[in-house]
Parts: structure tokens; sequence; C-alpha cells
């Protein structure tokens, strides 16, 4: 049992006249997948007329048995003695293994019929992601300062895009998702697929974000040839391709950063201007250095800026002299005590000690000690004029 192409131009001679039963499947638009065709009787009968248009295929379905198919385009008469043909082109080996593996149960002992498989590109499907998901972004590199390496910086956006996907298995297809139904449409399958879409398209971003790529966030609309590449080495679109389908196309459209993302970036740039700014400080103080006539006025330009900038360029100057700052004064055990500071006065009348020249508690002046005898100024016990004992009283 098979299909026989016929000749050339059997349609509209006489031999065209033979043909029992005429099936076709005529407006397979895109929104069509599958459409199961027979007759009244559920019987083709023998020397019928089965067409293909382009852009689909054409299965031969015989009591739970897949019997025949063809992907070639045109007229075909349905021949009951014969074995398969397999016009099947492109298809051909899958076709063979439907027809010696597949068998669908549940269906009655005797049912013959044609199901058509849309096979054509099927276009305009899509996708949004409905809430923020993670990305690393290499565009705004960060330092790692347990590394010292650079890190991308976490945001999270929203995408939104077209798809496009092609059955390029019927017999996977029909198993798994069509069954024998009269008519597959893609909506009851985008459904389903555009959620497997936005997990892949997540898998498809992590992998985006590592280092081996480094796609900056706010370039994926023009990283359409990536992404697809990506997701066919990784097969990220598997749960997609069990069902006899694979994603031929995917476009992302439009990106946006949720608020906190767009917070982090608004810092990012506004540091990184900060640290232009001390990239050109360097810049100034070398100059400065190599030019000894400028030096003092490069360097009173520093002050200015450095005054500008909140005194940042304060640790500037220390990294570009070899990373030092100015030395400090650190106390050393090896080194002697400073000298030590003259005890007060004391006052003569009452003891008290005297910081000033008048004695704070009897109001005694305070002068410096002289010796009664000799009238020489004395610091110590006794004169170091006539070795005469002092009592601490103020000399005349």
């Amino acid at each position: 049992m098979g299909l026989i192409k016929a000749a050339v131009g059997a349609i509209g001679s006489t031999f065209g006249d033979q043909w029992q039963d005429l099936i076709s499947c005529e407006n397979m638009d895109e929104n069509t997948l599958m459409v199961k065709k027979t007759t009244e009787s559920g019987q083709i009968s023998k020397g019928s007329r089965i067409i293909v248009a382009p852009g689909q295929v054409a299965v031969i379905y015989d009591s739970g048995n897949v019997v025949d198919a063809t992907a070639e385009e045109g007229t075909y008469n349905f021949d009951q003695s014969t074995s398969p043909s397999f016009f099947g082109g492109q298809f051909g080996a899958v076709f063979k293994e439907m027809w010696t593996r597949f068998k669908y149960n549940g269906t009655p002992n005797k049912e013959q019929a044609v199901f058509y498989f849309n096979v054509k590109e099927i276009l305009n499907n899509k996708f949004g992601t409905g809430t923020p998901i993670p990305f690393q972004d290499w565009s705004h590199a960060i330092p790692n300062q347990m590394t010292g390496s650079l890190m991308p910086l976490s945001v999270k956006v929203r995408c939104y895009g077209k798809y496009t996907f092609q059955i390029f298995d019927p017999a996977v297809f029909m198993r798994m998702y069509a069954g024998t139904a009269n008519i597959v449409t893609k909506d009851t399958l985008t459904d389903q697929m555009t959620s497997e879409v936005i997990a892949s398209f997540q898998n498809i971003l992590n992998e985006l974000g590592t280092s081996e790529h480094r796609i900056p966030v706010l370039e994926l609309p023009s990283n359409t040839d990536e992404i697809k590449k990506v997701m066919d080495e990784k097969v990220f679109d598997e749960p997609i391709r069990n069902r006899g389908v694979k994603l031929i196309g995917f476009a992302v459209e439009s990106v946006t950063l949720d608020e906190e993302s767009n917070r982090k970036i608004e810092e990012y740039e506004h540091n990184s201007n900060a640290m232009m700014q001390q990239g050109r400080v360097l810049n100034v103080m070398e100059a400065a250095a190599n030019n000894a006539n400028g030096a003092a006025n490069g360097f009173m330009g520093l002050g200015v800026m450095n005054m500008a900038t909140g005194g940042m360029t304060g640790g500037v100057m220390a990294n570009a002299f070899g990373g030092q700052q100015a030395p400090q004064q650190q106390y050393d055990p090896y080194q002697p005590a400073p000298a030590e500071q003259p005890a007060a006065n004391v006052c003569s009348k009452c003891g008290a000690t005297v910081n000033g020249k008048f004695c704070s508690e009897c109001g005694t002046p305070v002068g410096p000690k002289t010796c009664a005898k000799c009238g020489a100024e004395v610091t110590g016990k006794f004169c170091s004029e006539c070795g005469t004992p002092v009592d601490g009283k103020k000399g005349k």
C-alpha cells in the first residue's frame, strides 16, 4: 500500500476520470499545523487521487499504522497493492522510521486517512518576560576586592521579541502531540511553547553573561545570530524538539532594565566619571614632575582639583608616587625621651603650685629664686656662685 506519483497532466486528461476519490488540503495557512482528511466511508479506495501542495507533508494512515508519506509537491495515485514509495525528499529518513515503527493505539480497526502537516516556517510568534530576569552585564564590570579581578554587574531585564518554529519530525509531532485529531492549530501549541521559549531564553542569557561571550545587556537585540547559535549548540529548546518542533528564528526586539538595575548603572557611570577624573589628575602630576618650570603651577592646580573632587586626588597622588603616602611620626622605644619640662614654681608663703606670676591661693608675687648672700639667681637648692643653701624664698 503506498503512493505512486501520477504522470504530469494526468489530472486534466482522460486518465483523470479514473480517479476514485480526491483528497487535498487547500488554504493551509500559518495558523494551521495539521489537518486530517479522509472520505465519507473512512476508507481510501484504490486509484484515489491525493494532492500535496508546497510546504506540506502528506502521511498515509491505515488502522493505526503509517504506511507511506511524502514531502514532494504533486499529485499521487493511492495504490493498495504496492509497497511504500517514500517520495520523501528531505524527510525520507523520517518517513521510513514512521512506516516501520509508528503505531497509534486506540484507533478503529479500519480507518484510512491522509494527515497533512504544515512544514513551513511558522512566523510572528511573540514572547515577553513578564517579570525581570537576571543578567550578568560585563559592559559594566566592577572590581572584585577579594581576588583583584573584574566581575560583571548583576542586573535584571525585561525582554520582548518574536520567534519562529517549524515541524521537523511529523511522526514525533503526531505521536507526542497531535495524535489523530481532525485539526491542530498553532494557538493550541504556542500557549505552552511560549513558556518553554522564555525558559530557553533564560538559559541563553545565563550563557551570554559568562566571561566567554560578554554580551552588553543593551546590545542583546543586535545579537540575534549569537542567541540562535548558543541555543542550537546547547540545545536549550530540547523540550520543544521533543514534540517534533524546533525553533528556527529568535529575535529580541526590546530590552528594558528594572528600576534597581537602572540605579546601579547610573551609580556605576557616575563613579566611572570620577575615576576618569582621577586619571586626568595622574596625567597632570606626571607632566608637572617632568617639567621643572611648571611643577609649582602644576601642583597648585592639583590642590584646587583636590578640593573640587572632595579630596579624592590625595589617594591618587599617593599612588602616583609609588603608592606611598606621607610618612607618619611613630613612637620608637629606642629613641631617648624628650627633655623634661622644668617644674612649676612654688609659693614661698603658702606652698601652693604657681603657674603664673602670682599665687592663685594667696596672691603672693612669685619670681625667680635668688641667693640671700650674693644675690645670684638660683635654680637648685644651693647657690651656684657661693654655695649658700636656698630656702625657697624670693630674693630681695
